[in-house]
């Protein structure tokens, strides 16, 4: 493994690279956390559909995980600094235009862009890193580089709910704007390095990948409203598996592939990449969409619904740092099957979920949670790299978060698309009593409360008596689609638990291929440290 060398003007701040990188950062996971408490505002400011939110949240999530690995190899090709920058322009002026957005297409776009610049600053801001610390001040850097990203998840909800209940939704994406300038105008002082060695990069695999995703994503999300048959929804799916296929040929072919598919030929990678499914299907959607079951069937302010989130996202904070003194006593295999465990019995717990409860009551099951996913923070991305051959760390480390963050577009998607589904079977036939054009049209209530809108369907009901008896059914409807979505989701942890499980067991004779060590002490790609990160 070949490092370029630093110049003196590269290494003469690393003070302010660390900031400069880590204030980057906290805010990429905040403009997906952040962005799903501001949906009902935006809803009801821009009066789009379900699906229209959605890509409020899938298209910066796609484009974020699609382009990845893409913008690694382009920053080893050009200079890591240079794609750091670009990133911060692509993120800040996607964000910037995203507040001013006249209508939900202007935003899904912007939101879109704004993604690639978060892939871009990522790839390129953790191989900077990488370059400008050694030793034990690397390791420090990247655990708060990691901490950077945890406060993003655990506080985006709440900072998102305060700015949209005070200064409405369209400061979630200024604020963040303003602070992308304020990181760009740091970026001289930060270290600079390239590969020598790049070569090319990628695109048919690139290009094969990011449109099957897309494909995959916008059949999800357009299933439940323009129906499952709809020649849309069909040829969006059947695209997804040619491309698919086309993906898998072009990467056999490739000398410098973007994912390396003898990977999946490694046991306990594949089981390290399974077990990222309690993150990825039990934690982000209930980030995206529980915020708007609290607004419609509670009642709740944007603000609010962020403060009560911090019951799940607050212990993703600091998990991650107990999980890796952990290994010291309780083996990083056994963490990470413990990992699914609570996912599972977490999701169930929440069915406990109904109108009014109190919030309390919600603590157990969401922390539950929460500790699931901060102890897989602090195991999974050292786990995977460990799982392979040192030549091999930085393949497996992008591919491993490039397959995270897919799965969470996926997730966010298909969670979407059941939870209208449910809700939509629990409505009909309970409104008929009700004097309102909704009694007829469950489909597009349960879009509505799905972006935490109730208020504005009650209001149709008349006489004006009946409209808290509405509000009353609605919501009790709405938490039982809540509640057929959590037993999918904690049947699908059982399921994975059983299979990470036996693909992790030790086979006799044979040693922990999985290690994983103290913050202070790990060497091992941290989530960032991606295509690039390891010339």
């Amino acid at each position: 493994m070949t490092s370029t060398a630093l110049t003196e003007d590269d290494v003469r701040r690393p003070g302010l690279t660390l900031l400069a990188v880590c204030l980057t950062v906290v805010l990429f996971p905040l403009a997906i956390t952040g962005a799903s408490v501001a949906l009902p505002s935006i809803g009801a400011d821009l009066g789009n559909s379900l699906a229209a939110g959605q890509w409020v949240v899938n298209g910066y999530d796609l484009t974020y995980a699609s382009f990845m690995l893409a913008s690694g190899s382009i920053a080893d090709l050009v200079g890591r600094r240079k794609v750091f920058q670009v990133g911060l322009v692509l993120f800040g002026g996607g964000a910037l235009v995203s507040a001013v957005s006249p209508d939900i297409l202007v935003l899904d776009l912007a939101r879109a862009v704004a993604g690639i610049g978060a892939a871009a600053a990522t790839t390129s801001g953790s191989a900077i890193l990488a370059h400008a610390f050694d030793g034990p001040a690397r390791a420090r850097a990247f655990g708060l580089f990691g901490t950077s990203i945890g406060l993003g998840l655990a506080f985006g909800p709440s900072i998102a709910g305060t700015l949209t209940s005070n200064l409405g939704w369209r400061s979630v994406f200024l604020v963040p704007a303003v602070i992308a300038l304020v990181v760009l105008v740091l970026t001289p002082t930060l270290a600079n390095s390239r590969n020598p060695s790049a070569s090319k990069v990628d695109w048919p695999g690139t290009v094969t990948f990011t449109l099957a995703l897309l494909l995959l994503i916008l059949g999800l999300v357009e299933g439940p409203q323009a129906g499952w048959g709809s020649p849309l929804v069909i040829g969006s799916l059947i695209g997804f598996v040619a491309l698919l296929i086309a993906f898998g040929v072009v990467e056999q072919r490739q000398s410098e592939p973007m994912f390396d598919l003898g990977l999946l030929k490694q046991r306990k990678f594949v089981g390290v990449s399974l077990a990222t499914i309690p993150v990825v299907f039990g934690f982000t959607p209930l980030a995206v969409y529980l915020p708007a079951y609290f607004i419609a069937a509670d009642g709740v302010s944007a603000q609010q619904a962020g403060l009560i989130l911090i019951m799940l996202t607050g212990l993703t904070l600091f998990f991650p740092t107990i999980a890796g003194y952990a290994t010291r006593w309780i083996p990083a295999q056994a963490q990470i099957v413990l990992t699914v465990v609570l996912a599972a019995v977490g999701l169930a717990w929440l069915t406990v979920l109904e109108p009014g409860i109190g919030y309390l009551t919600l603590l157990p099951p969401l922390a539950l949670i929460g500790i699931a996913v901060g102890l897989s923070f602090g195991l999974l991305d050292a786990a995977a790299v460990s799982s392979v051959e040192v030549s091999r760390a930085g393949m497996a480390a992008g591919m491993f978060n490039t397959v995270r963050l897919a799965g969470e577009t996926i997730a966010i998607a298909v969670a979407g698309s059941l939870l209208v589904s449910f809700t939509q079977s629990e409505v009909s036939g309970k409104l008929d009593g009700f004097n309102t054009r909704f009694a007829d049209d469950p489909a597009a209530l349960a879009n509505l409360m799905n972006q935490g809108e109730l208020k504005s369907a009650a209001e149709t009901v008349e006489p004006a008596s009946q409209r808290d008896a509405f509000s009353d059914a609605a919501a009790s409807a709405f938490a039982q689609g809540f509640h057929g979505l959590l037993w999918v989701l904690s049947a699908l942890c059982a399921v994975t638990f059983v299979v990470v499980a036996l693909l992790l067991r030790e086979r006799r004779g044979a040693g922990a291929d999985v290690p994983v060590t103290t913050p202070e002490k790990s060497a091992a790609p941290r989530p960032a440290e991606v295509a690039g990160a390891t010339d």
